[in-house]
């Protein structure tokens, strides 16, 4: 019901968008996030908006140069990524709360692999 795309090969310094596709449901009262899991290492965190886009939230590690976004019309969500880093490199994922309103991620989509050469 999660489809993620955009991911790729990117030089240091520079930028990919990545979507993320829904299907099955209506997800504009979902909680909305991307998460990346790198080699060897557990998931984590790296942005997250709210159904009405109110509030979003970003790891510390992204901030000032990753940008999450919805657009509710076309039941999809998006990272503009920036100033890419080698530290970068993972699969990106993303993810919808398991209901309406909801904090609690209960969707995923199948991930999307992002490299980030030095």
């Amino acid at each position: 019901q999660l489809q993620a795309s955009g991911g790729g090969l990117v030089q240091a310094g520079g930028s990919l968008r990545l979507s993320c596709a829904a299907s099955g449901r209506t997800f504009s009262s979902y909680v909305m996030g991307w998460f990346r899991q790198a080699p060897g290492k557990e998931r984590e965190f790296v942005a997250t908006i709210f159904w009405s886009g109110g509030r979003i939230d970003y790891a510390d590690s992204v901030k000032g140069r990753f940008t999450i976004s919805r657009d509710n019309a076309k039941n999809a969500v998006y990272l503009q990524m920036n100033s890419l880093k080698p530290e970068d490199t993972a699969v990106y994922y993303c993810a919808a709360g398991g209901k309406p309103y909801s904090l609690e991620y209960g969707y995923w989509g199948q991930g999307t692999l992002v490299t980030v050469s030095s």
